[in-house]
């Protein structure tokens, strides 16, 4: 009996440090090797789908980041977004109503520790900018744990521009909120090189203890600033930001990848930073922000959308378009989560300017498992292949591997006769619908090669196809 219970005893223990061996030796979520346009994480091919909360869930104390996390692996997705705390935003910034990113009345935690001293805007003490809170670092590696936990990547979002000037009311960085008199300046010269005054060294600072607290977890991408486009920021600072990255990472165990927000709808990028890895669209619909950069060989992402109103087939429709065009990331802005709502299911009222629901989360867990049937590392986008028959009005894009696996997404109309060219072969057809997650029965095709006439179902919005060489 002693010497069961001690060989279990043994075993147990064994177990444990092959687990913890493993754990450490877990590698950062990189580029495929094979594929950069698409992510290796865990040594397994991987796009990242998500319909999260709105970036407040590291700084506001009243959000349960637990059951959120938990919330997201059940509906299948496995991305989250999350800002510092060098930003925030006032109660009723965009009409957004309970919004994660404006907490209440000393509820609000972000890396400077609050001083003695009263008088910050969005109530309370003002805040020490040359001192580190000890337990915003604490709740940060906790998040990140229980991300790693939940199959969860963490997009962690440095900075955002102040839109106006109720957002630099309330950050940490206007001197009337600090006791250290810094930030004086505009808030459109927050984020320079040459007009921001001290900010610079604090930035700085923020940076390096970041990514020296965060070297040691792998489910985790560092973007240097959200929306750069607004705000008065400059690329050259965005540019010195990633190579403070770079260079902070040198002397560190792990090297995580790097993205950089280009965009609302799409550009055309030009002399990109060589430590950028992922370019980050918002609202980009139709995808053409895919087309115009694929040659660059980066993950392409859109990693906001949401302000388009409230249905959920528009922000459904969104990610299938831009994952099918090429896209790497997708993230929808879910306000069904909110504080004391950490499982999705708050109903917002009317003035709420997006959507978000169980029922999209699902739609979005569909368009994951969908291209996650496929070897898609091995394909790439090719609207070519389709010959004729989209109606006008409607959009086809197909991801492909040459006479062997096609992954095709038609958006509009409600059943389509169309021409697809493919080689001589036999060939397993499935149609998918994104609203229901229901295949049809599969069929066979055997094809004597070139045109291959190919009929739809009846469909509401829009429709998926799945072809796979036998």
């Amino acid at each position: 009996m002693k010497r069961s219970a001690t060989l279990f005893i043994g075993i147990f223990a064994l177990c444990n440090m092959m687990t913890s061996h493993t754990k450490g030796q877990l590698k950062p979520i990189t580029l495929h090797p094979k594929n950069q346009h698409y992510f290796l994480y865990n040594d397994k091919a991987t796009v990242l789908i998500t319909s999260g909360e709105h970036y407040g869930a590291l700084i506001n104390l009243d959000f349960n980041y637990k059951t959120y996390l938990e919330e997201l692996r059940s509906n299948g997705l496995n991305m989250t977004r999350i800002f510092t705390g060098a930003y925030a935003e006032p109660k009723g910034s965009f009409k957004i109503d309970r919004n994660s990113l404006a907490p209440g009345p000393n509820r609000f935690i972000c890396p400077w520790p609050r001083s003695n001293e009263q008088g910050y805007a969005g109530g309370g003490n003002k805040f020490d900018l040359t001192k580190w809170d000890e337990s915003y670092f604490a709740r940060i590696k906790d998040l990140m744990s229980v991300a790693r936990e939940n199959g969860v990547v963490v997009e962690f979002t440095f900075f955002c521009p102040f839109y106006d000037d109720s957002q630099w009311a309330v950050s940490p960085m206007n001197a009337v909120n600090n006791v250290n008199g810094i930030g004086n300046g505009a808030r459109t010269d927050v984020y320079t090189l040459d007009r921001n005054g001290s900010l610079l060294l604090i930035q700085d600072s923020l940076v390096r203890k970041m990514v020296e607290t965060l070297n040691e977890y792998e489910n985790l991408i560092f973007e240097i600033c959200n929306e750069p486009y607004f705000g008065g920021v400059t690329m050259e600072w965005q540019h010195h930001i990633a190579s403070l990255i770079q260079e902070t990472e040198k002397k560190l165990k792990k090297t995580h990848l790097i993205s950089q927000n280009i965009a609302n709808g799409s550009a055309l990028i030009t002399d990109p930073h060589p430590g950028v890895s992922v370019f980050n669209f918002h609202y980009a619909t139709p995808p053409v922000a895919v087309t115009k950069n694929y040659h660059l060989n980066k993950c392409i992402g859109d990693n906001e959308t949401g302000f388009k109103a409230q249905a959920d087939s528009t922000y459904r429709k969104e990610g299938w378009e831009f994952i099918l065009a090429g896209g790497a990331l997708y993230n929808n802005l879910d306000y069904s989560f909110a504080p004391s709502f950490e499982k999705g299911t708050y109903k917002y009222g009317a003035q709420q300017p997006g959507g978000g629901s169980t029922a999209l989360r699902q739609q979005l867990r569909y368009l994951k498992t969908f291209v996650e049937k496929f070897d898609f590392v091995s394909m790439k986008p090719d609207s070519t292949v389709i010959t004729d028959g989209i109606p006008a009005g409607a959009r086809a894009h197909v991801l492909t591997e040459p006479g062997k696996q096609y992954a095709v997404y038609v958006l509009h109309g409600n059943k389509v006769n169309f021409g697809l060219n493919l080689p001589a072969g036999k060939y397993s057809m499935q149609w998918l619908d994104p609203v229901t997650g229901e295949y049809s029965k599969k069929k066979t095709l055997r094809h004597a090669g070139g045109r291959a006439e190919l009929a739809s179902p009846a469909y509401v919005f829009d429709i998926a196809l799945r072809i796979v060489a036998k």
